[in-house]
């Protein structure tokens, strides 16, 4: 059963440093993250640094569809709660 994944990029534009979020949804994160990176993936993510801040999984495209459109109806600040909250939880799970 594949998975789906609704993730958030920081978009750091080269121009003049301004940092925005990108969210959307992938059934291959890395691939569309490589995509992102290269240029070929939504415009809006061309000719920024970027970085995967954020990930979850969900079972069905409806599912991830869903909470795609919830992130983004977000202000900033929820995004970066969410985010936050995420990296706290991926460093508490490091090796020691």
């Amino acid at each position: 059963m594949p998975l789906y994944y609704v993730y958030i990029l920081k978009c750091e534009s080269k121009k003049n440093g301004n940092i925005t979020l990108y969210t959307g949804s992938t059934q291959d994160l890395m691939n569309r993250f490589e995509q992102h990176r290269k240029g070929l993936g939504a415009k809006y993510t061309r000719g920024k640094n970027l970085e995967l801040v954020y990930f979850e999984t969900h079972l069905t495209r409806s599912d991830v569809m869903k909470r795609e459109y919830e992130i983004k109806s977000f202000p900033s600040s929820k995004k970066w709660q969410i985010i936050n909250a995420f990296k706290k939880k991926m460093e508490d799970t490091k090796p020691i």
